[in-house]
């Protein structure tokens, strides 16, 4: 039996959050870490510490939100 309109949209509402939300992440971390360089003048091992640990935070935040979907 399909889907309510109701369960689509709300389905489709978990993806597009967990789309924003595992770029957000990324892109928060890696901000953190260019600073982070800037600031200690550790360049690039902040930044690339950023990206991993972005990475694995939004992955984390992509796998929950994407589990609410099904």
């Amino acid at each position: 039996m399909p889907d309510s309109k109701e369960d689509t949209n709300r389905k489709t509402g978990y993806a597009y959050a967990a789309g924003i939300s595992l770029f957000a992440t990324v892109a928060a971390f890696c901000g953190l870490g260019w600073f982070l360089d800037k600031w200690f003048g550790t360049q690039p091992w902040c930044l690339i510490g950023g990206i991993v640990l972005g990475s694995a935070a939004g992955l984390y935040q992509f796998i929950r939100l994407s589990s609410k979907t099904y």
